[in-house]
């Protein structure tokens, strides 16, 4: 399922998640530039949890530990990567924004990639794989969108072989579905180390559940 929009205008430019969008597509293509020394770029600022795990039992400095967990989330592996989350953020993220505020929507955004992160780490503290990506932060978003809108439509293209249909579906079932999408990929892949990469299906569930519980909170009353 490919979102596409939602029935739901924001009374306001969304400021944050159009900047998000701009930083990120930014520092991909100064991946794409890097070439050869790509990969030492993406040793340095990914979320490895192994790397993490071990500089907490070391007692190393917190600020070193903690700085890949927020770089991570500018960093995609690949064109795919990049434009499916920030699709998913430009369709869902205006309207949360608008019932937070600018400033709440971005803190929100970071600790909801934090929270992701946590999750993620915490059930493959041994990983030696980089962990990069959006999505996770996202993932808090669209836990925030399923409860501030549940009534809401979103207009999705489902590619079923070669045709094409697009389909307005309810908000509720849309976001209810990809999180148990990442629920039981995250459970099906519990004890397996991906080799040369994979979908942290935990860390869009830990994303999703902080988005949740971090919405109402932060949410602007009038």
């Amino acid at each position: 399922m490919i979102p596409l929009r939602d029935t739901i205008p924001s009374r306001s430019f969304p400021l944050v998640s159009v900047t998000l969008i701009v930083m990120n597509t930014i520092v991909f293509l100064y991946e794409v530039s890097l070439g050869r020394e790509l990969n030492s770029f993406i040793d340095r600022h990914a979320l490895v949890p192994a790397n993490l795990a071990s500089m907490f039992e070391e007692g190393s400095n917190p600020v070193r530990a903690v700085v890949p967990v927020f770089s991570s989330m500018f960093l995609h592996a690949g064109w795919i990567h990049l434009i499916g989350n920030m699709l998913y953020l430009w369709v869902f993220g205006d309207n949360v924004e608008d019932k937070m505020g600018r400033m709440r929507f971005l803190f929100f955004y970071l600790i909801c990639g934090a929270g992701a992160a946590a999750l993620h780490v915490f059930l493959s503290p041994t990983s030696g794989t980089p962990t990069v990506g959006a999505s996770g932060a996202i993932a808090g978003v669209l836990g925030a969108y399923f409860l501030l809108f549940p009534r809401s439509r979103v207009l999705t293209l489902f590619p079923i072989f070669f045709f094409i249909q697009f389909v307005e579906v309810p908000a509720f079932f849309f976001l209810g579905f990809w999180f148990l999408m990442q629920f039981f990929g995250g459970t099906f892949s519990i004890g397996i180390e991906p080799s040369g990469g994979g979908v942290a299906w935990w860390a869009h569930v830990g994303g999703f559940v902080t988005g949740m519980l971090l919405v109402f909170p932060l949410r602007k009353y009038r």
